[in-house]
């Protein structure tokens, strides 16, 4: 499998999971791969295209179809010296697996005092905007969010996927790693060689002045698209891509807030109980001086998602949502 991301000006963000996977494979023997039609068919999303091929079926295990099986594998095998990555398919299937995922895996290293770790990334697809329905669209980092011990990783453009995984997968802690469906497609920079991207370190990604957008994995285009638009209208907003929940680089909103003095969260988690709410609580402690006007948080709607794409955009937030948003608060 060639190194896709350095020998071309753009990649997909497919292709960079493929390619961040092998990057490791490659430097780290002990590297595993595991889940559902991952080896021959490439993944169902062809995202682990390539790997079967180059490193053959003692490292790239298509396992049966049961989520519990591959992540109680992928959980015997890092306790006992290898490095797994594990596939669910939709993060939505991650309700399977669950007792693994909250009762197990994130407890292991505490429970033993530190003399076991379970280092190891379960990688799913995640999101909604292309139609899949109530129980193949949720985007779950909410799930995650819940329970200590998890390092949650979400990101929006390939060389972050291709640095992130790098970090998640030497990771000594386990990490779930949301890959959104709506970005696979999408196209970015490539990634450098020894791409590392720290988890739990935000990125600028606008700069501005009047206004702090903090945004996740699929929003962040929407975040940049809306702030594109508000441009246009004079309002100069500031777009954060948070890139990770957990570690939560609080740090870099606070700097953003010290500029603009202003902050809406755009999440397509549910509004109720979605990772927005953690950061503005925070946001109130610890930088409550900072803020002129209240906070918005532009979420997804609770209700299940609907298969229909005009219903879907209704539930999901959109760029003029976030607009609207941004303008409610330009003018406070």
């Amino acid at each position: 499998m060639a190194d896709v991301s350095t020998d071309r000006d753009v990649i997909t963000y497919r292709e960079a999971v493929a390619e961040g996977i092998a990057r490791e494979m490659r430097r780290d023997p002990a590297v595993v791969c595991l889940g559902e039609d991952i080896g021959e068919a490439g993944g169902v999303f062809k995202t682990t295209v390539g790997l079967l091929k180059e490193f053959g079926p003692e490292r790239v295990w298509d396992t049966p179809i049961s989520e519990q099986a591959i992540v109680g594998a992928a959980m015997g095998a890092a306790m006992t010296g290898m490095r797994p990555v594990a596939e669910i398919m939709f993060s939505d299937f991650l309700a399977c697996c669950w007792d693994y995922l909250a009762n197990e895996i994130p407890k292991v290293r505490y429970m033993t005092g530190g003399q076991v770790t379970v280092p190891l990334v379960v990688r799913t697809a995640n999101g909604g905007g292309l139609g899949f329905g109530a129980q193949h669209s949720q985007a779950t980092e909410n799930w995650a969010l819940t329970v200590p011990g998890l390092k949650i990783a979400a990101p929006a453009t390939p060389a972050d996927v291709i640095g992130m995984m790098a970090a998640a997968v030497r990771s000594d802690d386990p990490v779930v790693f949301f890959e959104h469906k709506g970005l696979l497609a999408s196209k970015g920079a490539p990634a450098p060689p020894g791409h590392v991207v720290e988890l739990g370190r935000a990125a600028v990604v606008r700069e501005g002045s009047d206004v702090t957008l903090v945004a996740l994995a699929s929003m962040v285009p929407v975040a940049l698209r809306a702030a594109s638009q508000l441009s246009a209208e004079g309002i100069d907003a500031e777009v954060v891509d948070l890139r990770c929940l957990v570690p939560l680089d609080v740090a870099t909103v606070l700097a953003s807030l010290a500029k603009t003095s202003r902050l809406v969260t755009v999440e397509e988690n549910p509004f109720q109980g979605g990772w927005g709410a953690t950061l503005v609580s925070v946001v109130a402690d610890e930088g409550f001086t900072l803020l002129d006007a209240p906070v918005r948080r532009v979420a997804g709607e609770c209700v299940p998602l609907p298969f229909a794409d005009a219903l879907e955009e209704q539930v999901i937030p959109t760029v003029d949502k976030a607009v609207a948003a941004v303008r409610s608060l330009a003018a406070y």
